[in-house]
């Protein structure tokens, strides 16, 4: 069986979201994936030639004023010449994010990477983890600390850089890579089946 192709179509305002994005890569290829990173404010011709091709998309974006960024929401509009002939019909999507307030309204983000999916009629990947740091034993190094379920979130202080995202914000990205690029996998399994 071939690997699965996954790409990873983001957005980056100040580098935050760019390490979330290495690590959904990493946890991706981690799992047998070939992967793409795609810069949506730079994409070429090209590049929404690997988007076509992918088996799964996941979206990235930092969460500005309880939304996905301005450059994000000019790649999901150009996206609309996929919708015409559903080209991306029955992909596999997920989605990841970073604000700097522990809730920012990342929620609001990943649900817009949802709806932009079901309009696609793409199916969603959830993160696939129980919230972790809810409980007396656990703590901001657990999986999943901020109790996200769509898809992967992170905060990062907004007086830091991109090196200061959260350790355990990385590995949550890094399983949800490993999550999309296993469903890849079992759904390519299953078409194979039918």
């Amino acid at each position: 069986m071939t690997a699965p192709v996954l790409s990873i179509a983001y957005h980056s305002g100040h580098g935050h979201t760019a390490v979330l994005a290495e690590a959904v890569r990493s946890g991706a290829a981690e799992a047998g994936a070939e992967v793409h990173l795609i810069k949506v404010d730079e994409i070429t011709d090209e590049q929404w030639a690997t988007l076509d091709r992918s088996d799964a998309i996941v979206f990235g974006s930092p969460t500005y004023m309880g939304t996905a960024s301005g450059a994000f929401h000019v790649f999901a509009e150009a996206s609309s010449k996929r919708w015409f002939g559903q080209d991306w019909k029955d992909k596999l999507a997920a989605g990841f994010t970073n604000s700097g307030s522990k809730s920012g309204d990342k929620l609001h983000t990943l649900q817009f990477f949802q709806i932009l999916a079901a309009q696609h009629g793409m199916n969603w990947v959830n993160l696939g983890l129980h919230p972790g740091w809810n409980n007396s034993a656990g703590s901001e190094h657990d999986l999943n600390r901020l109790g996200v379920f769509a898809g992967a979130a992170a905060q990062t202080n907004v007086d830091e850089g991109p090196e200061a995202v959260h350790k355990a914000d990385i590995a949550t990205a890094e399983h949800l890579g490993r999550r999309v690029a296993d469903t890849a996998r079992a759904f390519a399994r299953g078409h194979a089946a039918a």
